[in-house]
């Protein structure tokens, strides 16, 4: 689920996206044109608008002034993720099975703009880090830096990629991923979190989770196979919040 402004978006494993209106606590619309599951974004600087990736190799864009979406992106393969840029409501990124990142000008959306190639396996995350640049997840156990102005329109931008950040364990699951300032923050199959700064390769600090003994109820290292799976910079602060995949969440601060 996420929220912006006064309305929520949930959106069921199985195709359906609902609207909710956070002031009054009722659901005032529902989009089911997806086939698969699917993962959305508003965007920031116009709220009214939404977009959602999907399994099914489409991307599609909202208005939650229409009953129907507004526009489709067709893709090759499943799309992971999707995210609107901070300041326009005109570019999209979204990441991809195919192991790439693709970057659309919505009002051109027959093809995109730039295309990201780097990493090794599956794409779960993009987020913006500023206007021009953005950081990527990949369940190949690392986070990416992108240039946004080294990229090019006419081929594969491989020489976009400024910086690979490594630490973290993801090889299967989606663990999260946020940024905020420079910092930016993600989970871990190893039940920790992870922080990293967008001038240094190497995380910059971590913070396990560890297991509740049900006995003492006293937090022990153990895993017993959980994992962090969101993590959400509070805006403008150094405080982040995580879950994990027993249902615990910690609210961390960079110190």
């Amino acid at each position: 689920m996420m929220v912006l402004y006064r309305w929520l978006c949930n959106l069921a494993f199985v195709c359906g996206i609902q609207l909710w209106d956070a002031s009054s606590g009722q659901a005032f619309a529902q989009y089911a044109e997806h086939k698969k599951r699917a993962w959305s974004h508003f965007s920031p600087v116009d709220p009214t608008k939404l977009a959602s990736g999907s399994d099914d190799c489409t991307v599609k864009l909202w208005s939650i002034k229409e009953k129907n979406c507004i526009d489709t992106i067709r893709n090759v393969a499943n799309v992971c993720c999707v995210q609107f840029a901070p300041h326009t409501s005109h570019l999209l990124t979204f990441g991809s099975s195919d192991y790439m990142i693709y970057c659309y000008d919505l009002r051109k959306s027959q093809t995109p703009w730039c295309k990201l190639s780097g990493h090794g396996k599956a794409v779960s995350y993009v987020k913006f880090v500023d206007c021009e640049t953005i950081v990527s997840a990949s369940t190949d156990n690392t986070l990416k830096l992108w240039d946004l102005n080294k990229t090019s329109s006419s081929d594969l931008s491989t020489n976009a990629c400024s910086l690979t950040f490594a630490g973290h364990t993801n090889e299967k699951n989606f663990v999260g991923l946020s940024a905020c300032d420079g910092y930016i923050a993600c989970g871990s199959e190893t039940n920790e979190v992870y922080a990293y700064y967008k001038a240094f390769p190497m995380s910059i600090t971590s913070h396990k989770f560890g297991s509740i003994d049900p006995i003492t109820g006293q937090e022990t290292g153990d895993n017993n196979g959980q994992f962090v799976s969101s993590v959400s910079w509070r805006t403008k602060s150094n405080m982040v919040i995580a879950a994990n995949s027993s249902g615990r969440l910690k609210i961390l601060q960079l110190v």
